[in-house]
Order: structure tokens, then C-alpha cells, then sequence
């Protein structure tokens, strides 16, 4: 009975667990109405939006653009982002950080920091001896590490996308590149935590652009699977990826769209910044050719500014050049007041960048490669990212892939920001989008690496390195894996590191960094064996999750064990079989998740068949968890206890509760069917019961170790006084420009006529003098001026002159609301006289609400007059008696007054009238009732008046004509009978028994 009682406990929970889970989610749904993307590019980012009301829309910046700069600027007590500080950049390069993405996870001795610093020599890195990383020196007071930088860009995005919603904003979808592995994406997931962002998901930029143009052409999707190139050069690097896009059946929605992922190239270091740090090294040259002809040997390439300057115009020329064959470069002031201008050509820009253009086939080539196709399978390449509307570059990829020619016909800036932000509308709990099935790839291979002892002789023993493939290339993500060590019965270490990495060159694996990722220590693996003696082993099971965000943790570490057990068939009672059904309707089956864009895992504990352990079944990588909405049908679970050889059952763990295996509900029958008897029920078979035991898990990282929590809080706290800063510096400059807007506008008002009219000369000198003590006071003192003193200021003034505003604004809005309030009086006149003509047969007015309503008019009247002409008598430089206010209560009044008898006139029903001797109306009118009581039907006895049956029309001869008519009587104690009008001389007797 003990062994039904814990068994039960989770079953009785289900219920409650369930109703907890909704309850989470309605409070977690009042904060969620909006969620946004960032898409972080080397040199400018997108940001869109997604709220009720505004589908997928991209936020514009302060200066109204659709992109912004992804660059910081900062100062002792100021920063600058965007835009803002893009122009920063000339007048203070050291103080603005920007294209610093590619040093993120990136230790000191990592081939892009030494790049970095001989791209922008101006910028000093120093060395972190704790994470081994570099971080920014702009002065000594003035030290951030690259997560803190892009917390501040990321910080700042979410400000933009909040005030173009006008709402709070939380949740976001980041895209970053392909190519990023483990410690990159970490790095960003610190940075965006920082920021006080809920990351939904890090999406593959590749795989948002894919995402953004199978959704707008989800008509053109069917079960013929079409392969699409993306091509996508940036600013900083380049990424080719080969989509296969084709509807498959979901066990949710039926049919729907999927893209898959199925090759993926890159060039990290090829795109549109080189060519431009090409062509300014071409610039600087020819400057100082000319500097040396006009006798000065100053280098412009120790400038920094001057240095700045030619990038930014090497950025536009690059730009003019791709539809212009040449342009002059011009520069004024660039170093000691010299201007510089020269005329480049775009083939001088193609021969500077030869040796790029040659580099641009080799993506293809690697996406090809590794999703195993020939460029005859591609129906169609596209072009992505800014950098390809170089002709050259279009060139050179058109003839590589042997197209007729390269599609445009996607948003080359803002496809992958529209993607993510459809992907972070479908994770959120606050919209329903239509399915859209993902699944992306694993660009880095993950496996498992372990030593054991074995036994190959007898009494020798060797030790044997084992390494199990975990996460295989170009496998589909997220997806949770659990890999079994059975021949362990004490503490042991494994390692989690890179698989075969050969698809990279020499110099990508030195950028690439560390591979091998964490080291596992396990503690207590003997003592949980010491705690079960008598159970048989079923190994050590370590459970993995390559998330959507492509991020690899251990989620656990169990001790499994398990023993048969007899099953009497008293357990089994009443109670608990209504448990068992109870816990099926509430969840205790394993039930798909609902969320449709096919990027959530399936139920943790469903372990598969072993998969990389074949050939040595001692430890076994369980066959990975599908993708939720992906194709695959699930596995098929056994029937019985026993699972086939080279199987594993699928199992549910408890965290260290036991579980008993039931039977299964053949088993439970007898032949048949039948039910079966008491001795077969006491010859059952026994029952497999089940023990978990958590081990201990210590984790050593081994490629870039994360922020420790104390310097992380120190991190959001250093952002969080930076924004605050921020907030006080805006407020401070509203408030100064309100007072400095306020003192000129008053000086020009007190030479207009209008405010000389209601203002005395002495009053005039008064507050012009105040005026321009305070102009003096702002421009002498005003830049050490707190908040609070320019808001006093301001105050000070607007209080001396809010007598006069007063008048002018009163004067200004007399004749409008006199005008109105006539309108009104005359309106309600002959509304009053009009209703006392009314015959008193039509009356619907009371005479208390007639004489009620005449009061109110002729009390308006007097108050208007009266207080029109006290008003005319005054001086307008007195506070006037006649205010608007009063005009719009008085006007409220009457107004109220009037309705109240429109709307009982809307809803009054005409009274009937009666009818002459011959039974025609005196004023026929369509419908009327008739009002003679004589002719009132009578209903028979025992039938209530408001009970009336409709009779059949009754034909009436008359002459030598037949008339169908049909009468309807209504009924109740103060309903009027009423008939059908009749012809004058065609009228006919109303019977008892008709209604």
C-alpha cells in the first residue's frame, strides 16, 4: 500500500500543477503585450516591434531612419548612441566604440583582437586577467568590458522600440551570426541580461531571413521540397546558407511551411568594412602624395580624426562607386585646415579589393559542401546584406553559381529583422501567429569524451579514451539528448568538447578559439550505489538541451536504479483508479506543446534507442529528442515491461521518488478479453519499480568562463546609473530649453497688441525686467544650473505673467462661446415654442418639464446679459467677470435640459385617435390605432386579456368584391385594440373569439 501511496502523489498533483501553469501564464500574458527584435549587425542594427495593432512594423529612430549606427560614445558624464554618435566619431575617436561585435568571446591572444587593434589603433584594449578577455580603456575612470558595451546598444534599442510603441517592452528575439559558437553567444545572452532584456531566443540571422521570406510566400510552399541559396554579406563578415522549404504534417496544425536548414557557409572576416578600410588606406596614400608635393611629410595616418574622416568618406564613396564608374572624393579641413579632394574610379576600387572579390565563391562552396548538394538542385539565389550591391561582388557570385541571374526580391536591410520579430510574435504568450515550422542546423559538432579502464587481457588492465558524437554537424536544433555511462560505479569525470572541426582552414581555428567546452565532475555516484545495494544498475544518465538559442547545458545528472517488486491486486482501489484517469485528462500523458513555430524540444524525460553507443553499448548516447512540429513520427513505445534488444523504454524520472512500471493493459485481461480471475490476479507478474538519485555536477569551462554573479550585478548596476544619468541629463535639457523658449517668446508677446491692451505700462517693465534678468542668469550661470533651479525659474516666471495670459486667452475664446451660448438660447426657444403648439391630443411634455425648461432659458438670458454689460463697464486690464468657464456651465445646463426632451420624444409612442360613426379616421394616418371602446373585442371567458391567439383572416364581401383582411389585437391593461385600416365602406364586425 506504501508503494501505491507514492506512486499516486504526483498523480494527485497533476490537477493542481496544471491550474498553476495557466495561472503563470495569464500573469505573465499582462506583461508581454509587445515584444521586439534587434538585428545586431557589425556596423548598424534593425529594430521591429510587434503589438496589438501594429504587425511586424521597424522602429524608427530619433532622426526618423530605418537603421541605426551600432555605436557607443562615451564620456565622463555623457554618452551618445547612433547617429548621435556616428558624428561623434570625428571630433572624439577614442571615446566612440564601434564594429567591436567580432571581439566578443574572444580571448587576449585571439587573431581578431590583434586586427582590431590595427584596424582602429586609436582604441586602447587592455587584458582581464580573470576571463583572459580584452575590455576598453577610454580614460582610467572610464573601463568597460564588451559585454557592458553591447548592453548599452542593446539597452538603447529597447528605449527606441518602447517609445515607438509607447509601452513598456521586455521580451526580444536577437539575431547573431551563423558562425557564432558557445562562448559568443553567451556573451550576448550576458550582454542582453544586462540591458534588462528577456531574450526569447538568439536566432541565426540567416536562418531570420530565411524565415521572413517563406512567411510572405507561404502560398507558393507545397509538399515538393524547394532548395533556396541566401547569400549574405554584411559589413563584417559573410554567410551562405542553401534552405529547404516544403509543407510537412505537424501532429498540431496538419500541413504547414517548414524551412530547414541544410548547408551553411562563412567567411567571417569578408564584407563591407574591408573594402572600405581598403579604400581609405587608398585615400590616406593619395593625400599624402600630395602633402609631400606641397613640401610637408606629416603622415595622415597618425591623425585619428583626419583618419576617421577618410573612413566615412571611403564609406560613401564605396557606396556612389556601385552606379557610378568613378566620383571625386572630397574632404574639407581633413588634417591643419587642408583640404583634400581626389577622383578614384571604381575599376582603381575593384584592383584594391581583388583579392576580396576572389574570396566570394568560397561560402558557396562550404554551404554546398556540408548540405551535401550541386549547385543544380538551388532553384534560386538570393541576395542579403548591403555589401552585395557592389556590382563587382554580384559579378563574381553569379558566375560562381552558374544562374541566369540573382534574385532581388527581398529586403536586403530588414529581412532578417522582420523574421525575428515574426518568431519572437510566435514565442510570445500575447500573439497567435500562423505556424511556421523551423528547423535549424548545428554548425560546430558537440561530443562526449570519457576514460574508462578496461580489461583487454586477462589481469591486464589499460585505460580506453571513448568519444561519443552528442550534437552532430548540421543536425537539427533544439533538441535534448541523454547519453547513458553503464559500467561506472563510483565518481568519474567526462568532457564536453568540439567534434571534427576539419571544414575549417588554419587561420578560422585559431579564431574559432578553445574547443574544447567544459569539464563534467561527477560526486556521488558511490554513495547512491551504497544507498540501493539490492537494485540493479541502469546506469549514469546525463541529460543535455541544445536550446533555440543554440547554447548547450547539462540540465541534470541521475543515478538510475531498478528492482522487481510483487503487485497485489488490492492496490489497486477505487480511489486510485479515478486518480489514474484523472491525471490522464489533466496531462499525465506526454501532450505536445502548443507553441506552432516547431522551435520547442518535446517532454524532457522521453529518452530514445541508443544511437552513438553501438559499438560499445557500455555507455549509450540516447537517440535525440525531435523537434516539436517536425515530420518525424514518434518512437513506438513497447507494449510490455521487456523493451526489444538495443533498446532503451521510454521512462519517466521523479527526482529520487520511486516509480513503479505498471502493466500494461493487455496484461490486465484474460483471455478474450475477460477480466480475470482471482488466481490469475495472484499469479501476476511482477512490476519493475524504479529509483532516481540526483548526483552532484561541478562544471569547469573550459572556453571562456562567464561573468561571476557578483561583477554581473555590478555590470547592470554600472548600466543602470549610466541610463539614470541619462534620464537627468534629457530632463535637464528640457527644462532648459523650456525656460530659454519661455523668456523669448514672453519678450515678443509684450510688444503684441493684444497683451499691451489688457496690460498696464508699469505691469509691461515689471515682467520685462524679470525676463531679462533671467536671460542673463541662464547664459551666465545656467550651464551649472541643477533641474530644479531652471523648473523653479520657469516657475517664478510664468507666475508673474499669468494674470495677463489669462485675460488674453479669456478675451480670445468670448466671441466663440458667446456665439455658441446664443445658438444654444435661440435652439431651445424655438424648441419650447414648438412643443406648446403640440395639440393636447400629441402632448408628450408635462407642463412642470415645459415650465421647467423655460425657467432655465430665461435665467441664461439674464445671466448673459447682466453679466456681459458688469463686463463692459471694467477696464481690460481687470480680471474679467465674464469667463468662459461660466459660459460653458450655463450652456451644460440648458443642454441637459433639451436632450432630456429630445430623448423622451425619441422614445414616446403616438397616442391612438378616435374614429368617426362610419368607421373612417378623421386624419387617416398609415398604422393608426383605433380608440373607439365600443368596438373594444372582448376576450372569452377564462382566457387572459395578454394570452390573444392571431386568427386566420376572415374574407368579407362586399358587392362584388372579396377583401382579405387580418386583424391583430394587442393585448394588456393599457394597450388600446388596434386593426387594420379598412376602405371607407368596407368595414366589418369584429367577432369575441378574434384577437
Amino acid at each position: 500500500m506504501a508503494a501505491t501511496v507514492r506512486r499516486q502523489r504526483p498523480r494527485r498533483l497533476a490537477c493542481w500543477t496544471l491550474l498553476a501553469i495557466l495561472l503563470a501564464d495569464l500573469l505573465a500574458l499582462s506583461d508581454t503585450l509587445a515584444v521586439m527584435s534587434v538585428d545586431l549587425g557589425s556596423e548598424s542594427m534593425k529594430v521591429a516591434i510587434v503589438k496589438p495593432g501594429v504587425p511586424m512594423e521597424i522602429v524608427l529612430n530619433k532622426e526618423s531612419r530605418r537603421k541605426t549606427p551600432v555605436t557607443v560614445t562615451l564620456k565622463e558624464n555623457e554618452r551618445f548612441f547612433g547617429d548621435s554618435a556616428a558624428s561623434m566619431a570625428i571630433k572624439n575617436p577614442k571615446a566612440t566604440l564601434r564594429y567591436f561585435q567580432n571581439l566578443l568571446g574572444k580571448q587576449v591572444d585571439n587573431p581578431h583582437v590583434a586586427l582590431y587593434r590595427a584596424r582602429f589603433p586609436e582604441h586602447e584594449l587592455n587584458f582581464d586577467p580573470q576571463r583572459q578577455t580584452v575590455h576598453f580603456k577610454i580614460s582610467p575612470q572610464l573601463q568597460f568590458s564588451l559585454e557592458e558595451v553591447l548592453g548599452m546598444v542593446l539597452n538603447y534599442s529597447r528605449s527606441l522600440a518602447e517609445d515607438f510603441a509607447e509601452q513598456p517592452i521586455k521580451d526580444a528575439v536577437i539575431t547573431v551570426p551563423a558562425f557564432f559558437n558557445q562562448a559568443e553567444r553567451r556573451a550576448v545572452l550576458q550582454a542582453a541580461r544586462m540591458a534588462g532584456l528577456k531574450v526569447l531566443q538568439l536566432i541565426n540571422d540567416n536562418t531570420a531571413t530565411a524565415l521572413s521570406y517563406g512567411v510572405f510566400r507561404r502560398k507558393d510552399i507545397n509538399t515538393t521540397a524547394q532548395n533556396v541559396m541566401f547569400y549574405d554579406m554584411g559589413s563584417g563578415s559573410t554567410v551562405c546558407t542553401i534552405v529547404t522549404y516544403q509543407t510537412v504534417k505537424t501532429k498540431e496544425a496538419g500541413m504547414q511551411p517548414q524551412l530547414q536548414i541544410r548547408g551553411v557557409g562563412f567567411d567571417r572576416t569578408l564584407g563591407g568594412l574591408e573594402m572600405e578600410l581598403r579604400l581609405r588606406e587608398h585615400l590616406a596614400g593619395l593625400f599624402n602624395e600630395q602633402q609631400r608635393k606641397g613640401g610637408r611629410a606629416k603622415d595622415v595616418r597618425e591623425n585619428p580624426r583626419a583618419m576617421a574622416k577618410l573612413l566615412r568618406e571611403a564609406n560613401r564613396l564605396k557606396t556612389v562607386l556601385s552606379a557610378n564608374a568613378d566620383h571625386m572624393a572630397q574632404i574639407e579641413g581633413l588634417m591643419d585646415d587642408i583640404d583634400f579632394k581626389a577622383k578614384v574610379t571604381r575599376a582603381e576600387f575593384e584592383e584594391l579589393c581583388a583579392d576580396l572579390f576572389e574570396r566570394v565563391p568560397g561560402p558557396v562552396q562550404q554551404a554546398l559542401q556540408s548540405a551535401e548538394m550541386n549547385l543544380d538542385e538551388i532553384e534560386q539565389v538570393i541576395l542579403v546584406g548591403g555589401a552585395t550591391r557592389v556590382p563587382k561582388v554580384q559579378e563574381v557570385l553569379l558566375k560562381a553559381v552558374g544562374k541566369e541571374e540573382l534574385g532581388k526580391n527581398i529586403n536586403a536591410d530588414e529581412a532578417a529583422a522582420m523574421g525575428a520579430v515574426y518568431q519572437a510574435a510566435a514565442l510570445s504568450k500575447a500573439f497567435k501567429v500562423k505556424p511556421f515550422v523551423i528547423r535549424d542546423a548545428v554548425v560546430y559538432p558537440i561530443l562526449v569524451e570519457f576514460t574508462r579502464e578496461v580489461e583487454e587481457e586477462p589481469g591486464v588492465r589499460s585505460l580506453k579514451h571513448n568519444k561519443r558524437v552528442l550534437f552532430s554537424r548540421m543536425g537539427p536544433y533544439p533538441q535534448r539528448k541523454v547519453i547513458t555511462f553503464n559500467r561506472y560505479s563510483h565518481d568519474f569525470n567526462f568532457h564536453i568538447n568540439y567534434g571534427d572541426l576539419g571544414f575549417l582552414g588554419p587561420e578560422d581555428l585559431r579564431v574559432f578559439g578553445s574547443q574544447n567546452l567544459t569539464t563534467v565532475k561527477l560526486k556521488g555516484v558511490g554513495d547512491s550505489f551504497k544507498k540501493y545495494p539490492d537494485y540493479e544498475s541502469k546506469g549514469i544518465k546525463a541529460h543535455f538541451n541544445l536550446d533555440e538559442s543554440g547554447v548547450l547545458s547539462l540540465d541534470r545528472v541521475e543515478s538510475v536504479f531498478e528492482t522487481l517488486v510483487e503487485d497485489s491486486p488490492e492496490e489497486e482501489s477505487t480511489l486510485t483508479k479515478l486518480g489514474n484517469t484523472i491525471s490522464s485528462l489533466f496531462g499525465g500523458g506526454t501532450t505536445a506543446d502548443t507553441k506552432e513555430n516547431g522551435t520547442d524540444a518535446v517532454q524532457e524525460e522521453e529518452e530514445g534507442p541508443a544511437e552513438g553507443g553501438r559499438d560499445e553499448p557500455a555507455e549509450q548516447v540516447e537517440a535525440e529528442v525531435p523537434v516539436e512540429g517536425s515530420p518525424q513520427p514518434p518512437p513506438t513505445e513497447p507494449k510490455g515491461d521487456a523493451a526489444p534488444e538495443g533498446e532503451k523504454p521510454s521512462e519517466k524520472d521523479n527526482g529520487g521518488k520511486s516509480e513503479a512500471q505498471m502493466p500494461s493493459e493487455k496484461e490486465d485481461l484474460g483471455p478474450k478479453g475477460a477480466p480475470p480471475s482471482e488466481e490469475e490476479k495472484k499469479q501476476k507478474p511482477a512490476r519493475k519499480q524504479r529509483m532516481v538519485e540526483e548526483i552532484g555536477v561541478e562544471l569547469v569551462v573550459l572556453d571562456l568562463a562567464d561573468l561571476p554573479e557578483d561583477e554581473l550585478a555590478r555590470s547592470v548596476q554600472k548600466l543602470e546609473d549610466w541610463t539614470l544619468r541619462d534620464l537627468e541629463k534629457q530632463e535637464r535639457e528640457k527644462a532648459a530649453n523650456s525656460l530659454e523658449a519661455f523668456i523669448f517668446e514672453t519678450q515678443d508677446k509684450l510688444y503684441q497688441p493684444e497683451y499691451q491692451e489688457v496690460s498696464t505700462e508699469k505691469e509691461r517693465e515689471e515682467i520685462a525686467g524679470k525676463l531679462s534678468a533671467a536671460s542673463t542668469w541662464l547664459e551666465d550661470e545656467g550651464f551649472a544650473a541643477t533641474t530644479v533651479m531652471l523648473k523653479d525659474k520657469l516657475a517664478e516666471l510664468k507666475k508673474l505673467c499669468l494674470g495677463m495670459f489669462f485675460r488674453v486667452e479669456e478675451r480670445k475664446k468670448w466671441p466663440e462661446r458667446l456665439s455658441a451660448l446664443d445658438n444654444l438660447l435661440n435652439h431651445s426657444s424655438i424648441f419650447l415654442k414648438g412643443a406648446r403648439l403640440l395639440p393636447e391630443m400629441d402632448q408628450i411634455f408635462t407642463e412642470v418639464e415645459m415650465t421647467t425648461l423655460e425657467k432655465v432659458i430665461n435665467e441664461t438670458w439674464s445671466w448673459k446679459n447682466a453679466t456681459v454689460a458688469e463686463q463692459a463697464k471694467l477696464p481690460a486690464t481687470e480680471k474679467p467677470v465674464l469667463l468662459s468657464k461660466d459660459i460653458e456651465a450655463k450652456m451644460m445646463a440648458l443642454d441637459r435640459e433639451v436632450q432630456y426632451l429630445l430623448n423622451k420624444a425619441k422614445f414616446a409612442k403616438p397616442r391612438p385617435r378616435p374614429k368617426d360613426k362610419n368607421g373612417t379616421r378623421t386624419e387617416p394616418p398609415v398604422n393608426a390605432s383605433a380608440n373607439n371602446q365600443e368596438e373594444k373585442v372582448i376576450p372569452p371567458a377564462g382566457q387572459a386579456e395578454d394570452a390573444k391567439p392571431i386568427s386566420e383572416p376572415e374574407k368579407v364581401e362586399t358587392g362584388s368584391e372579396t377583401a382579405d383582411t387580418e386583424t391583430l389585437e394587442l393585448g394588456g391593461p393599457e394597450a388600446e385594440p388596434e386593426q387594420e385600416e379598412q376602405p371607407t365602406g368596407q368595414r366589418r364586425p369584429l367577432k369575441n373569439d378574434e384577437l
